[in-house]
């Protein structure tokens, strides 16, 4: 190894160190704790090595229910929230004296505290004694009946729950796809016009793939990030999230270690490992599909 290999290595030294520690390290030790059957917390010893943790989870009536959640959740609200925030972004682009007031009123959900916007969202939606909730007032415009959004039937608190979702991304992917759509070189915009080529086939031929790189990662973390998802059924539907129904793969996990029934590691690293291995899959899914549909 020659000098400058060695400088090299020195550098990015503490950079491997705090990948080994704080990410390799314990993804291993989920792994070997999710076979460890009967694990006591207190002595810190278990009973045998085997997949009964796995097994017992699988046929968990929370977590199955869990999983319907998150795979609810994730097929809904990333494309929705994507599509959404293409066309808010194109646009803004079309106006561009405005844009940067736009993008501000836009982004600020983004940074406002979740727990905050959930508190919001149970005020528009919850029906109460005293009160239907806002939405409910709205719907009766319609003629339509009222609806327990936070405490009712199971459908109305996953529509609740996906529009909390798609609300609370689609600044963050507004922000991105206005850049993206900003460095779009407008030579090429200018040729296609020149050949009186319709908005269309611009959007069609030019913008989107232009812009594949970008959606194509917006879609991959949109799903990694969905599959995470965990305080925004917290903010809508509070922590007995077993009791509403609406509990997430992430829900279940924090409720083995943490929660009412929690003290049972092996189960939440069992959970935990089915859950890197879903999203894992979903993500080389994602990859082989945008190499066919990005360009770079």
């Amino acid at each position: 190894m020659n000098r400058k290999s060695f400088k090299g290595w020195l550098y990015l030294l503490p950079a491997l160190v705090f990948i080994v520690v704080f990410l390799l390290y314990p993804l291993v030790d989920v792994f070997v704790y999710s076979f460890e059957e009967g694990y006591n917390f207190a002595s810190q010893s278990y009973s045998g090595i085997g997949f009964f943790n796995y097994s017992y989870i699988l046929h968990d009536p929370y977590f199955l229910q869990a999983v319907k959640n998150t795979f609810i959740l994730v097929l809904i609200t990333v494309p929705l929230s994507t599509t959404f925030a293409l066309l808010i972004a194109l646009a803004l682009s079309s106006a561009p004296r405005l844009k940067s007031l736009f993008q501000t009123v836009y982004f600020l959900p983004y940074i406002t505290n979740t727990l905050a916007v959930g508190l919001v969202f149970m005020i528009l939606f919850k029906k109460t004694a005293y009160t239907d909730g806002l939405i409910n007032l709205m719907l009766a415009w319609f003629k339509a009946g009222s609806v327990d959004f936070i405490d009712g039937p199971y459908w109305a608190k996953m529509f609740v729950l996906c529009f909390y979702t798609i609300w609370i991304v689609l600044p963050f992917k507004v922000l991105i796809l206005t850049s993206a759509l900003a460095s779009v070189n407008e030579t090429y915009y200018s040729a296609a016009r020149v050949d009186g080529t319709s908005r269309t086939r611009i959007f069609t031929r030019i913008t989107l793939p232009m812009i594949s790189p970008t959606v194509s990662y917006l879609v991959i973390t949109g799903f990694i990030g969905a599959f995470k998802a965990y305080s925004d059924a917290v903010a809508l539907f509070g922590t007995n999230l077993n009791a509403a129904q609406m509990n997430t793969i992430v829900g279940y996990i924090y409720d083995m270690l943490y929660g009412d029934s929690g003290g049972f590691p092996s189960f939440a690293s069992a959970a935990a490992i089915l859950l890197f291995f879903i999203v894992l899959t979903i993500t080389l899914i994602n990859l082989m599909v945008s190499r066919k549909h990005t360009y770079y």
